[in-house]
């Protein structure tokens, strides 16, 4: 094998592992959820496999990545979003939401928007 090839294999290999590097698994979703009549800010950390109320919604986290730390910036969420206004208990968000794009995955609710803020392991970050 020629220093040429070496240099291309290594390369391969360093890059092949970049691409295939997992996200990591927290236990925190951090979420902000504006009230659109009111104009109030409200801020959320719930757990995941757990539920919080924010107003009249209710919302149970699943799963909460991150990439890791050598890659750009991305966290995302895996909810379950209930509005209990008049004790209805309806569904109306299940999916996956984006950090870093909101606007790709809305809720879409005549008075709240939500988005996430990021994951991760600590309560308080």
């Amino acid at each position: 094998m020629n220093l040429g090839h070496l240099k291309f294999f290594l390369l391969a290999l360093f890059f092949s592992s970049q691409l295939l590097s997992e996200p990591l698994q927290m236990k925190y979703a951090k979420f902000k959820l504006l009230d659109k009549i009111s104009n109030k800010l409200f801020e959320k950390t719930i757990i995941v496999d757990g539920f919080d109320k924010i107003e009249t919604l209710e919302i149970e986290v699943h799963a909460c990545f991150s990439e890791p730390p050598d890659e750009i910036s991305e966290d995302y969420v895996l909810i379950n979003v209930k509005d209990n206004f008049k004790d209805q208990h309806e569904s109306i968000y299940k999916g996956w939401m984006i950090s870093s794009s909101p606007e790709v995955t809305p809720l879409e609710h005549p008075i709240y928007d939500l988005w996430l803020l990021g994951c991760s392991n600590d309560k308080t970050s």
